[in-house]
């Protein structure tokens, strides 16, 4: 049976001081969503446009491919409150509550244990809460072949790639290597859509993104996965011993009156890794695994800052973008602007500058060029203790 686990759990520091410790930025509403249009054109009128979190939009993403009932999400226990007011078709057996954050080989792990427990043949998906993908049958089609890929051959650990658009230093990479025949939709008019995977390679310098923008056989590391419960646990208890071992301690406890108590003592003690580190990247190297890639042909965008968020939003004709909550937001004699005005009844105004932040909450206000995006999570820890 084919299951799905959405992971919540980041905290979103360069989105500060819209997203907090106490509502990272996958469960804001400050996503516009207008039909499958990313972004919306400016003939579209803004009354049509609905908010959503990133989480719900992950969510939304599923339909057609899983089951409600086999959709789970792996988060912060801190956030089950939030979660289940926002999305209450998620019930709470089907929130996996994290009491620390171990980093994302844990989060699968956690999955893993549990969906086996459910059914010995579970295949599941790992999908990520803070990108925006478009269009969603793409998505729906190429999610369903990696499903397909598992299904035919177990021991195949596939990743989802996406065409780079230029030559990031803040993503991975994945080397397509030879195409992978005989499962039905691997083809699409001659084109071949799966791949093995001929190296992982983690957020190059500039002059090798460069490269391997320009040479065509690489893609960006989505950071979605599908495989089989059993083979990614038998893959843990060989790569990462010590985190196979509290996740079936996890998984005997899981559905008892223990089950709490039991990830409450676990948890905390867990290696702090990646998947791509922990998994990925060993089992390329083993001869029991098949490292897979299906070549997802979408528009992809992260929106892990400030920059990334501001694509999400219609241009004026000077680049302004601007999202307003009940406040207003006023640009003269400036371009590539960026206000996000979350105050009530406040009103930003900006007069001769270019290429600046604002973004206004309640409580805090950040003003800083859009150069220095990146940094903002250095400063993020500072204010938000002094805020407390």
């Amino acid at each position: 049976m084919r299951y799905a686990m959405i992971m919540a759990g980041g905290a979103g520091t360069r989105l500060w001081p819209m997203s907090r410790k106490e509502m990272p930025k996958q469960l804001i509403k400050f996503i516009q969503t207008q039909k499958s249009t990313l972004p919306p054109t400016p003939s579209q009128r803004e009354g049509a446009l609905e908010m959503k979190s990133l989480l719900e939009i992950a969510a939304g993403r599923l339909e057609g491919v899983v089951p409600h009932e086999k959709r789970f999400i792996c988060t912060s226990e801190s956030f089950r409150t939030v979660i289940r007011r926002d999305l209450p078709e998620f019930s709470d057996e089907r929130i996996m509550g994290e009491p620390v954050g171990r980093d994302t080989v844990n989060a699968v792990g956690f999955a893993a244990a549990v969906f086996q427990k459910l059914d010995k043949d579970a295949v599941f998906s790992v999908l990520t809460a803070d990108h925006i993908i478009e269009p969603q049958d793409v998505f729906r089609e190429r999610m369903d072949l990696g499903y397909k890929l598992v299904e035919a051959d177990p021991k195949r650990l596939v990743t989802f790639s996406v065409k780079p658009t230029f030559a990031a230093t803040g993503y991975g990479y994945v080397e397509r290597g030879t195409p992978i025949r005989g499962v039905p939709g691997c083809e699409q008019d001659g084109k071949s859509l799966a791949f093995h995977v001929a190296r992982f390679v983690e957020k190059p310098d500039l002059p090798r993104a460069q490269a391997y923008f320009q040479s065509g056989s690489f893609n960006w590391n989505s950071g979605m996965f599908v495989w089989k419960a059993s083979t990614f646990l038998e893959a843990l208890k060989k790569f990462k011993p010590e985190s196979h071992a509290g996740m079936m301690e996890i998984q005997k406890a899981w559905g008892t009156k223990t089950q709490q108590e039991t990830i409450a003592r676990v948890y905390p003690n867990l290696p702090k890794i990646s998947v791509d580190f922990a998994i990925m990247e060993p089992a390329s190297k083993d001869k029991d695994y098949s490292i897979c890639t299906v070549q997802m042909d979408v528009k992809w965008l992260d929106v892990g800052s400030w920059p990334t968020y501001g694509e999400t939003l219609t241009p004026d004709a000077s680049g302004n973008r601007t999202a307003n909550g009940s406040g207003h937001s006023l640009i003269q004699q400036g371009k590539n602007n960026l206000i996000v005005n979350g105050g009530k009844n406040h009103t930003v105004a900006l007069l001769g500058v270019d290429d600046l932040i604002v973004i206004h909450t309640d409580d805090a206000t950040l003003i800083m060029p859009k150069s220095k995006a990146e940094d903002l999570k250095h400063l993020h820890g500072q204010v938000e203790e002094r805020l407390k």
